[in-house]
């Protein structure tokens, strides 16, 4: 098994309801085991400023799948949820991007690991580090956990709701 982490977020719609259905298509699929889910944080948008404010969290998985199987099944998850691509950095129903796999370093034209953006957007740091604070950026000798306390623009985001997901997803399956 190999160890992902991915960053989900939604900003159309029933926010919280699309994270929770995200997770749980996840966690429903035979090659995914989700081992920690951050807090929700609601944050403003980056690139297109003028549209409704986001929700996002990050998670913790092991699977078996390699790092563009994965890509493909968060894929799937998205059009499930009915995702569309109009405009880059637009409103979107949901996003899941993979930010680190294994501490590899991937890229090719569809997949590029580590996430290219991820550190310099508190967004995606602030719930990563929640999941992984002692993780190693890979090629870097900092943890994760220092590299957001290097980060200076913590702007924009809040911390929205801490939800016991564990429970959350027992009760839904009862």
């Amino acid at each position: 098994m190999k160890t992902a982490y991915l960053s989900i977020g939604s900003n159309m719609g029933d926010r919280e309801e699309l994270l929770k259905k995200a997770i749980q298509s996840l966690a429903e699929y035979h090659d995914i085991e989700i081992e920690k889910i951050s807090s929700i944080y609601e944050t403003d948008p980056v690139g297109v400023t003028d549209q409704p404010l986001f929700l996002n969290l990050a998670i913790k998985l092991k699977t078996t799948l390699s790092p563009h199987a994965l890509l493909s099944k968060l894929h799937e998850v998205e059009e499930e949820l009915e995702r569309k691509r109009i405009r880059k950095w637009g409103p979107r129903t949901i996003d899941l991007d993979i930010l680190l796999y294994n501490g590899v370093s991937i890229q090719t034209e569809v997949l590029e690991i580590p996430h290219p953006r991820m550190l310099e957007r508190a967004f995606v740091l602030i719930p990563l580090s929640e999941v992984a604070p002692d993780d190693i950026y890979p090629g870097g000798s900092i943890s994760l956990h220092q590299v957001l306390c290097e980060q200076r623009d913590k702007e924009g985001v809040r911390i929205w709701k801490k939800i016991d997901w564990e429970d959350a997803y027992a009760r839904s399956e009862s």
